[in-house]
C-alpha cells in the first residue's frame, strides 16, 4: 500500500524586511497594537519586478536539496497570488528547476492552499500516477494589499515554502496522514479580492475604488478561522487514532497570535506544543505552514518521531487539516 512521505523541506523568504515602526510611520496604527492584536513585529516583502515564482523556485531548490534528489515527477503550487492570472504559475516554476514534461498545476484555496496542494499530491501519489511530486505554498501577499489599510497591511507578509513528497510506506515516518478538508463558499465574500475576476470584467462600468485590493471581515473571519480549524484537527486526529495528548507538536495556519491562542484552547493541546514564527514573517497566506515547518526544524522544536497535526483555515472558505510523524531531515542553504 502506498503513502505520500515527506522527504524535504525548504522555505525562502524576501531579502527586504518591513518592520513596525515603517508602517506606523504611515499608518493610524501603533507598534504596541500590531504585536498585541497581531503578534507581528516584522514581515519580509518583495522587490519591485519579484513574483511568486520567484519566491517558489527558490523554496522548491531548497526543498531537492533537502530531500537528497535532482528533481520531482510533478509541481503543485498553492497561492493566492500566481504571477499571471493566466496560465498558471506551477509550470513554469517545473521549467525553471528543469523539471520536463511533468505534470504541473496552481492551487487556490487561500491560508488552506498548501494542505489542500498536500491532500492532492497524496491522493496522486497513492494512485500510482507519480512517484514523487514538489508542492509549493508562496505568495506575495504585498502585491495586492492597500498600504493604506491598517486592518491588512499589518498582518501580511511575502514568502514560499515546499516540501517533496514521494512513494513509501504508510507506516514509515514522514507519511502524510489521513486527512480532513472542507468549503463554504456561501462565506466568500469574507475573504476576497473582488475585482480582476470574470465577474467584474464582466460587470459594466468602472472599478470601484479599491475593489482592486485584498479585504477581510476580522471578527467573522476570527470566529470562523477558530471553529474550522478546530473541528478538522479533530476530525483528522480522529481517523488517524490519535487523542489529542498524543500530539507533540501542533503547525497552524499562521493568521495571529489571538487566533492560534484560541484554537489551543479550543483544542485542549497546550500553546507551548504550537511552532509559531508569525513574530518574524507575519501572516504568510499559503506559505504559512512551510514556512512554520522549516522555523520548527530550524529551533528544534520539530523533532524527528514527534506526532505533528497541520490545520489551515483560508478564503473561499476553506480549511484543513492532516497529521504525520515527523522524519529525520535537515534544511538546505
Amino acid at each position: 500500500m502506498r503513502a505520500a512521505v515527506v522527504s524535504g523541506l525548504g522555505s525562502w523568504l524576501p531579502p527586504r524586511v518591513v518592520t513596525n515602526d515603517e508602517l506606523t510611520a504611515r499608518l493610524d496604527t501603533t507598534d504596541e497594537w500590531i504585536r498585541s492584536r497581531i503578534g507581528v513585529v516584522t514581515r519580509h516583502v518583495v522587490e519591485p519586478g519579484t513574483a511568486t515564482s520567484d519566491l517558489s523556485v527558490e523554496a522548491a531548490r531548497r526543498a531537492l536539496r533537502s530531500a537528497g534528489v535532482p528533481g520531482a515527477g510533478g509541481v503543485i503550487l498553492a497561492t493566492t497570488t500566481p504571477d499571471r492570472p493566466c496560465p498558471a504559475t506551477a509550470p513554469e516554476i517545473a521549467s525553471r528547476l528543469g523539471l520536463i514534461d511533468v505534470p504541473a498545476f496552481d492551487i487556490a484555496a487561500v491560508c488552506t492552499g498548501f494542505v489542500y496542494g498536500l491532500g492532492v499530491g497524496a491522493g496522486l501519489i497513492t494512485a500510482g500516477i507519480v512517484d514523487s511530486l514538489l508542492v509549493v505554498g508562496g505568495d506575495a501577499y504585498s502585491t495586492i494589499l492597500d498600504p493604506q489599510d491598517r486592518t491588512t497591511s499589518v498582518i501580511f507578509g511575502d514568502g514560499a515554502g515546499a516540501v517533496v513528497l514521494r512513494a513509501g510506506s504508510p507506516d514509515e515516518p514522514g507519511a502524510l496522514g489521513p486527512f480532513d478538508l472542507g468549503s463554504d463558499g456561501a462565506r466568500s465574500d469574507l475573504i476576497t479580492v473582488r475585482a480582476g475576476g470574470s465577474r467584474q470584467r464582466s460587470s459594466p462600468g468602472a472599478v470601484p475604488p479599491g475593489d482592486e485590493f485584498f479585504r477581510m471581515e476580522g471578527r467573522e473571519v476570527f470566529a470562523n478561522a477558530v471553529a474550522r480549524m478546530a473541528a478538522a484537527a479533530r476530525t483528522a486526529l480522529k481517523r488517524q487514532g490519535w487523542a489529542e495528548s498524543d500530539v507533540d507538536g501542533v503547525i497552524a495556519h499562521q493568521a495571529n497570535v489571538r487566533i492560534l491562542d484560541a484554537v489551543s484552547a479550543e483544542l485542549g493541546v497546550p500553546r507551548d506544543k504550537f511552532v509559531s514564527n508569525i513574530s518574524d514573517v507575519g501572516n504568510t497566506s499559503a506559505a504559512s505552514i512551510p514556512l512554520a515547518l522549516a522555523h520548527g526544524v530550524r529551533t528544534g522544536e520539530l523533532r524527528a518521531g514527534q506526532k505533528v497535526l497541520l490545520t489551515a483555515f483560508g478564503g473561499g472558505l476553506t480549511w484543513g487539516a492532516t497529521t504525520l510523524v515527523w522524519p529525520e531531515l535537515s534544511l538546505a542553504d
